[in-house]
């Protein structure tokens, strides 16, 4: 927080505008002090909208919301999701510029499906529902199918200790590396079949963008922007919020298809192509030129 403050300080003089990425969890609070030193040093500023608790946010603390958004110059959302969630709270200096990615760093990888090899990535977080995973993966196996789990990303809030109590509790192995850098975790990729997000919250986030780059067939749960993102049973397939047993059966599904896994597979990596940065960069640079 205080880093973030004194570069605003030390750079005020050479910078036109400043760009705040924005969360709704502890970093909402570092926003609404940077907006308001902003508004103090007369430099105009931009919120990049990130995360699917900001709509709760702005349901429990509109006072402090109001502080960083409404003399915000504009609202950027990187999803529709967060575009109508924040026009529903009085909120319409919006604009939807989508998270970006640099395609030709993630190959696509023609997948084979005699096991099921199941990736995960994302930091532990209660919010992302990663015991939800440990569950997914106990049900397959207890069902008699050969069926692994890879969990990345590091520890947030004490939950990556909760996931492997639990994975010991059910006397199931999984794969933890922690966190991995982006190429890292790129090649790993080449060794998994399907990605599954399992979150309570969600905006639009790129580790799925990513995946469906990397030619893996994704079934997230239904919540937030993930609707918005991935049309369910074209480019991904999504599930009722916290329930294994659809997760389960959506993994069966693209198990025994291959057919039906790969023209998702194929459909979602089209889609992830849009959010190349040489397509995305020049809606950046027309919204800079105000």
């Amino acid at each position: 927080m205080l880093d973030m403050l004194w570069t605003v300080i030390k750079c005020r003089r050479q910078t036109d505008v400043v760009l705040l990425d924005t969360y709704g969890t502890l970093n909402f609070y570092y926003a609404v002090l940077v907006g308001v030193l902003c508004r103090v040093l007369r430099l105009p500023y931009i919120p990049i909208l990130h995360g699917g608790t900001l709509p709760e946010r702005l349901e429990k603390s509109p006072r402090k919301s109001a502080l960083v958004f409404k003399h915000a110059k504009l609202l950027v959302s990187p999803s529709l999701y967060l575009m109508e969630a924040f026009k529903q709270y009085g909120y319409h200096n919006l604009r939807f510029i989508p998270n970006t990615i640099a395609i030709d760093n993630y190959p696509m990888v023609p997948k084979r499906y005699e096991s099921i090899r199941l990736l995960w990535v994302r930091s532990f977080s209660k919010i992302y529902n990663p015991c939800m995973a440990v569950y997914l993966l106990k049900q397959l196996q207890n069902q008699g199918h050969k069926a692994t789990l890879t969990m990345v990303g590091p520890d947030s809030d004490g939950s990556l200790k909760t996931v492997k109590a639990l994975a010991a509790k059910l006397k199931v192995k999984i794969n933890f590396t922690g966190k991995l850098c982006k190429p890292e975790w790129i090649a790993l990729a080449k060794e998994h079949n399907i990605f599954i997000n399992t979150t309570n919250f969600d905006n639009m986030p790129v580790s799925v963008i990513e995946a469906m780059a990397l030619g893996l067939p994704v079934v997230s749960t239904k919540v937030g922007g993930m609707p918005y993102l991935i049309e369910d049973g074209v480019d991904g397939v999504l599930v009722p919020l916290n329930d294994v047993s659809a997760m389960a059966e959506a993994i069966l599904r693209l198990q025994s298809n291959a057919d039906l896994a790969n023209a998702i597979a194929v459909r979602a990596r089209v889609k992830a192509e849009g959010f190349d940065w040489s397509v995305v960069r020049k809606q950046w640079l027309e919204f800079l030129s105000f």
